[in-house]
């Protein structure tokens, strides 16, 4: 679900500092609940590329593809490291040198960096440079979860008026969709590793049972 600006703003996030120039455009709290170390799995899920929209959604960026295809919003030149430079540009030493995540199998995304509690990804077109941040949280009942901010560059006056066309459509539809999907692919993959665990544990005591039964001595007839 969408939550406060604030959400953001009162953490320590290295994005502050590396993104002042760009607007905070929405925060989303995930519905990936986890332990204190689930980062990692949370950023492998969003790369593989696995999920699919539908219905309305799928729709929408269907149009979106098309009319991008037919204004030159996505040509080559458009992008990060044409249009606009790399945030990797303003990283420093520390994440610089630290690897930034794997790389996105289906979403024109790059990624900027990565620590132990969040990831940034950027994408730049004809309208806008943005950059998907992922925070790591502490939740209300002490658990751990995701959170997503979506911060922009509008390029230009037509940037933003393109911004400020497609928000009601991002918060009504296209967003709330994609929070839908990233729960079930997270609560798939707990179900997964859960029923992982419990064979292995199975398979453990199995094991055990069949050393005890050859470490009893027979008796002699």
């Amino acid at each position: 679900m969408r939550i406060p600006d604030s959400a953001h703003f009162s953490h320590p996030w290295r994005i502050h500092a590396l993104a002042p120039d760009f607007r905070l455009e929405d925060v989303w709290a995930l519905p990936t609940p986890g332990g204190p170390d689930d980062l990692p799995r949370l950023v492998r899920q969003m790369t593989s590329g696995n999920g699919r929209f539908s219905g309305a959604t799928r729709a929408l960026f269907a149009l979106r593809w098309k009319l991008g295809s037919l204004l030159g919003w996505d040509r080559p030149g458009s992008g990060v490291g044409a249009r606009v430079r790399t945030l990797r540009d303003r990283l420093p030493a520390d994440l610089r040198a630290a690897p930034p995540g794997p790389g996105f199998r289906a979403l024109p995304l790059t990624p900027v960096y990565l620590t132990d509690h969040e990831w940034a990804a950027e994408v730049a077109n004809r309208t806008v440079h943005a950059v998907m941040h992922i925070g790591w949280v502490t939740d209300e009942s002490g658990g751990h979860r995701g959170q997503m901010a979506v911060l922009v560059k509008p390029n230009g006056l037509f940037g933003r008026a393109y911004m400020a066309a497609i928000r009601p459509l991002r918060h009504l539809i296209v967003d709330p969709a994609l929070m839908r999907m990233i729960g079930r692919a997270w609560k798939n993959q707990s179900q997964n590793q859960s029923q992982n665990r419990a064979e292995d544990q199975n398979r453990a005591k199995d094991q055990n049972r069949a050393e005890g039964h050859r470490a009893i001595p027979r008796r002699e007839s």
